[in-house]
């Protein structure tokens, strides 16, 4: 056997004896493509409706099956807000929900999206729990994971963040981290959780920017006030106007409409 032929088995055994990366083990379990027209899949979305502020004085009134606020065309899933509300509530909007088995405990969580611009716009792509497992109240002691949030007077800055009894932003103690993403508004990103019973893992692009760990491996006195994250999860995709935090600095009102584009919405998990 020549030197180089020794040389090329030796490569071959190592690429073969290499461990599998995490990346590997994820094997995809449920996804929207927005390879259709219309309305959004009612087997696999469905929505919150109302225009009571949901406990952030938003002013928007989130419809149901109302294509201008939610449609899919083109390749992508559109959620636009309108100046087209009434008195009580001047700006109307889609809040969508995943839906029959949209809900997973762990996983990889992967949108590609475009995001809506200007002063007062807040969309989001999260998670919330599917029930009340934990304490109380349902929020904050069931948890809430943030996958990406945006708010338009802070353009291109991008938020991640974990809510739990322990940690939310109304005592100021939230779990979050945050990175600048010049093409928020001006193109498609990929943003990620990756949720595992030890932590999760906030990625943009795939370029890791925070954690947020189990503090129950950890910690004796810890319990779900600060990891309730063991349960059954489900995504939500919207566009909030104003509230507490998106209309921080005032709406504009000239701007309207705006508009989420999502390309599409994968869900992973990790083969056993």
């Amino acid at each position: 056997m020549t030197r180089y032929s020794i040389l090329i088995l030796a490569v071959l055994i190592c690429l073969t004896a290499a461990p599998a990366t995490s990346q590997d083990r994820w094997q995809l379990v449920w996804s929207d493509e927005f390879n259709y027209n219309g309305l959004p899949d009612a087997a696999k979305w469905g929505y919150d409706v109302g225009g009571h502020g949901w406990g952030n004085k938003e002013l928007q009134n989130y419809t149901e099956r109302r294509k201008e606020n939610a449609r899919v065309e083109n390749g992508s899933l559109i959620i636009e807000a309108r100046r087209d509300g009434g008195t009580a509530q001047p700006y109307t909007s889609a809040r969508l929900v995943s839906k029959n088995k949209g809900d997973w405990t762990y996983g990889r969580f992967e949108i590609r999206a475009k995001l809506p611009s200007g002063r007062g716009t807040w969309p989001a792509i999260w998670m919330l729990p599917t029930r009340r497992s934990y304490g109380t109240g349902y929020w904050p002691d069931n948890g809430e994971i943030d996958i990406m949030e945006h708010v338009g007077h802070d353009p291109d800055v991008v938020h991640g963040s974990a809510h739990t009894k322990a940690y939310y932003h109304v005592i100021n103690t939230q779990k979050s981290g945050k990175t600048k993403v010049e093409s928020a508004r001006s193109g498609f990103n990929v943003y990620a959780v990756e949720w595992t019973p030890d932590e999760i893992r906030w990625y943009i692009n795939d370029r890791q920017y925070f954690k947020f760990a189990n503090e129950r491996l950890s910690n004796p006195a810890a319990d779900y006030k600060q990891w309730p994250f063991d349960k059954p999860f489900h995504l939500l995709l919207n566009i909030a106007v104003g509230g507490n935090w998106g209309g921080a600095e005032g709406v504009d009102e000239s701007i309207w409409p705006q508009r989420m584009e999502v390309d599409y919405v994968r869900v992973y998990q990790q083969s056993k």
